[in-house]
């Protein structure tokens, strides 16, 4: 596939709520730090970005809290992007948060709208199209009703377009459709998922909620990136179709449903060329079954 019929329609579509995206998307998690942890190159962010939307992305997955010293992914994507297409979803999340040195908190039900507030400054909108409420693990069996009661009553003022949660069980996310509408949840999947997640991804769908993972090409490298060597069946299946083991990760992500979307992130224009042409790949049932057996994460 060449370069200039490559684009992120060829993943299909989704909607969160009235918006509709396709299934390939793009994080910035990966645009403000290099593998060493120095700062990005600001021109090369920047033109990755306006690169994903020259090549069909309309799915952005951001935070206020992804930044490294000298560098911004909110800021970034305000640079590149505004004024900001009319089809551009921008997704984000709060809860977590950091403060200006870098460490990490946990915000209380009253602070989440100061961190809605300074996505809209750093992304420079005067909505927000979808927020995540991104749990913590140490509230991993809790309720998060208060904290999610608060996101709601921010979408009823209209800072907030849709809601989507983070990092939660079954349980937590019937807690939150009590309370208001869930377009999507965010949770971290990849090849070797529990049989137990993948239960809920399949539940998402069945509830016509969006199911976005993030980590699906790091896996246990999480933040870190890809780590340690590849599973035989990925380089058996990327040997198949001729891929690289990325591009059968994100594949596989898609292949769980139709309502799984992908969210890839890169600094590099090449690594996102090859993330979106992805979405074109379409693995074999016998593809799925060999994947299948990779050791759960």
């Amino acid at each position: 596939m060449t370069s200039e019929t490559i684009n992120a329609t060829a993943a299909g579509g989704w909607t969160l709520g009235d918006l509709t995206v396709n299934r390939i998307g793009f994080g910035a998690m990966r645009l403000t730090a290099g593998a060493d942890g120095t700062p990005s190159d600001r021109d090369r962010a920047v033109a990755v970005l306006r690169r994903a939307v020259e090549l069909g992305v309309n799915h952005i997955d951001t935070a206020a809290f992804y930044f490294s010293p000298l560098r911004s992914a909110n800021e970034l994507i305000n640079t590149a992007l505004a004024p900001y297409p009319d089809d551009l979803v921008i997704a984000t999340k709060v809860w977590a948060g950091r403060d200006p040195s870098g460490d990490w908190r946990w915000a209380s039900p009253a602070e989440l709208r100061g961190q809605v507030e300074e996505n809209l400054r750093q992304l420079g909108r005067d909505h927000l199209d979808v927020v995540n409420l991104r749990v913590p693990r140490s509230k991993a069996t809790g309720s998060i009703a208060e904290h999610f009661g608060a996101l709601a009553e921010l979408r009823e003022a209209g800072l907030v377009r849709h809601l989507g949660v983070s990092n939660v069980p079954p349980g937590q996310l019937a807690e939150a459709r009590a309370i208001a509408p869930v377009v999507c949840v965010q949770n971290a999947c990849a090849i070797g998922v529990p049989g137990v997640e993948q239960e809920f991804i399949r539940a998402c769908g069945e509830q016509g909620i969006a199911y976005v993972p993030f980590f699906a090409i790091a896996g246990r490298g999480r933040e870190a990136g890809v780590t340690g060597d590849e599973h035989d069946p990925v380089l058996t299946v990327a040997r198949t179709h001729g891929a690289t083991p990325a591009q059968v990760r994100v594949a596989w992500t898609l292949g769980l449903g139709p309502h799984v979307l992908a969210i890839p992130g890169t600094g590099d224009p090449a690594h996102l060329e090859e993330n979106v042409a992805a979405g074109a790949l379409r693995l074999t049932g016998e593809d799925m079954a060999l994947l299948s057996s990779v050791p759960h994460v």
